[in-house]
């Protein structure tokens, strides 16, 4: 399965599971779960992740709920960073800020602890996937608004098609696996 010559996407290509028709009927779901519950598939895809940062002198690490979660509290460890969830409203103990975000039908909301960013610190913001953008853009202005320098994205995987890119365009975006 794996080659001496294999890059990072093709092997973790490998261990992401195409699920026809979810959540409804004409949907293509790449689903990690494989990925995670593979010890040398995980540890790839967090090196794969983390590796255009290191040096960068990243000093938070904001993690989107709820896959990113998984990614961006190694990717934290391992550039010595702290780590900052967001949040669905209502979820988050102190007081918060919030970013209302367009869907393809409809809106939804997310929240960032109000001192979760001190003004100038270097920020990463992490996901699980870059679809259409809405949820990587309502970081970034969170993330402005407290005053953060948002040093770039990074996505296991990029849905290229839906041109989330663009949303959040000219901010450096890394992904890995791109379908």
């Amino acid at each position: 399965m794996t080659s001496p010559t294999q890059t990072a996407e093709e092997y973790l290509k490998h261990h992401i599971r195409d699920i026809p028709d979810f959540p409804i009927p004409g949907i293509l779901f790449r689903d990690i779960t494989p990925l995670l519950s593979h010890p040398e598939a995980f540890r790839r895809s967090i090196d794969a992740l983390a590796a255009p940062f290191v040096g960068m002198g990243i000093e938070q690490v904001v993690a989107v709920e709820a896959r990113g979660y998984i990614f961006a509290a190694p990717i934290a460890y391992q550039l010595n960073a702290g780590l900052v969830p967001v949040r669905k409203p209502g979820k988050l103990p102190h007081l918060t800020i919030r970013q209302e975000y367009a869907l393809e039908y409809g809106t939804n909301t997310l929240e960032i602890h109000s001192d979760a960013i001190k003004p100038g610190q270097k920020v990463l913001i992490v996901d699980d996937v870059i679809a259409t953008g809405g949820s990587a853009k309502a970081t970034v202005d969170l993330v402005q608004k407290l005053g953060g320098t948002v040093q770039g994205l990074a996505f296991l995987i990029e849905l290229e098609f839906l041109n989330g890119r663009r949303v959040i365009d000219p901010l450096s975006v890394h992904s890995v696996v791109k379908y």
